[in-house]
């Protein structure tokens, strides 16, 4: 694992929460994406190295909505940048930890990714997240 790559906020709304999070880090935020496949939009913020990604669920099903239902609103995540997501998912595997995908899975922000289960991480979610790569390579 490289870096902190983001950390990861559950929001019931855009609307209050990115006025919010734009007057509290003092800049804009600087993309809305959906993932359809995780039934969620995110909005990010960067401030230096430092990432912020808003997560609100689209579908009152959703794994969001169901962990604010839960636990609320909050932090939900921390992402770690990794070089080769495929090796440390087989690394963390050989070490004991239960992944809560068996691939890599097409996230936000052009990021193949892939969680640990809680239960091995003292119930932190943690997200592996690399770039893409590009076509062709």
């Amino acid at each position: 694992m490289n870096k902190i790559e983001h950390i990861g906020i559950a929001v019931k709304s855009f609307d209050a929460s990115i006025p919010l999070f734009e007057k509290l880090l003092n800049t804009s935020c600087y993309k809305i994406e959906l993932v359809e496949s995780e039934q969620v939009k995110t909005a990010f913020f960067q401030k230096g190295e430092t990432k912020i990604e808003l997560l609100e669920s689209t579908n009152s099903d959703g794994v969001i909505s169901k962990y604010i239902e839960k636990k609320g609103e909050g932090i939900h995540h921390i992402a770690f940048d990794v070089t080769d997501i495929e090796a440390e998912m087989k690394r963390l595997i050989a070490a004991g930890f239960v992944l809560l995908n068996e691939t890599p899975k097409s996230g936000a922000d052009n990021k193949l990714i892939c969680f640990l289960h809680p239960k091995d991480t003292n119930s932190v979610l943690i997200e592996l997240c690399m770039e893409k790569p590009a076509i062709g390579k």
